[in-house]
């Protein structure tokens, strides 16, 4: 019989496993879970995500997987400042240097530079990731459930959890959605992206959010370029909305971090 092809998602999997392994051989797991329990603790994201209107996690974006680069970011902790003093109440990092030119390196640099929560933005599929994005300085974690079986999703929310940070799962389909409330995930985020076929839904969100239980922050990710798409993924439900490409092609990221911050501390936007 001929053999199946692994789906991108499980050959992304598989080759995060093998980075993964090398840098263990180097730092054994023991002794990267001593250093992360050993850290400062982490940044309050529940709390940046739980304040009035509809918070802005303001993504340091470089690339993605397929395009060409969206901006030349030579300086990301000198963006970082600019972003924060936008109003911006998590910074996203990008770890990973295969499609998104980021590194762990540059998040504990950036983490340095500001005040706010670092969300780590990774393919994170093993309990040495959560612990190794600890050590540099991550105080949210995305947990993708279409890659992740039930008990091991439960596992990583529960490890993540236990050092301090915030778990943010990530799902595209009501499906999903429902896994990740039978995980108790605190913190749900709709991804409009298929990464199989770098498509946008739009419209993911508006059929995901309502469902979703009231203890639940819901946060949009990906396809929200400007304060008018931020107020339509608002009045849908939306705590909190990452935002990149629009902030980082900006001649002027902190103005375009403050008008999406005005968007979202506007009267007329819905507040949890």
């Amino acid at each position: 019989m001929p053999s199946v092809r692994p789906s991108v998602s499980e050959q992304i999997v598989a080759r995060v496993l093998q980075e993964v392994a090398k840098r263990e051989a180097k730092v054994p797991f023991q002794e990267i879970k001593a250093r992360s329990r050993a850290c400062p603790e982490p940044r309050d994201a529940l709390a940046a995500l739980l304040q009035p209107g509809c918070t802005v996690i303001a993504e340091i974006k470089r690339t993605a997987p397929g395009r060409e680069v969206i901006a030349d970011i030579a300086a990301p902790e000198r963006l970082a400042r600019e972003l924060e003093a936008g109003g911006a109440k998590v910074i996203a990092c990008h770890t990973s240097k295969r499609g998104f030119h980021g590194s762990l390196e540059e998040m504990l640099r950036v983490r340095g530079a500001v005040e706010v929560p670092i969300l780590c933005r990774d393919f994170i599929v093993d309990p040495y990731q959560v612990h190794e994005a600890r050590c540099y300085g991550a105080d949210m974690i995305p947990l993708r459930a279409a890659v992740l079986e039930q008990p091991r999703l439960e596992a990583l929310i529960d490890r993540v959890e236990s050092l301090g940070m915030a778990a943010l799962v990530e799902v595209r389909t009501p499906e999903e959605a429902s896994r990740a409330v039978a995980a108790h995930a605190s913190i749900v985020g709709v991804n409009a992206r298929d990464f199989a076929t770098m498509q946008l839904n739009r419209k993911a969100f508006q059929e995901i959010a309502p469902g979703l239980p009231s203890r639940i922050i819901r946060v949009a990710l990906s396809g929200v370029r400007d304060p008018s798409e931020l107020l339509s993924y608002a009045a849908s439900g939306a705590d909190a909305v990452v935002i990149g490409e629009t902030i980082v092609t900006s001649s002027n990221p902190r103005e375009a971090t403050q008008a999406l911050v005005a968007a979202g501390q506007h009267p007329s936007c819905p507040s949890r």
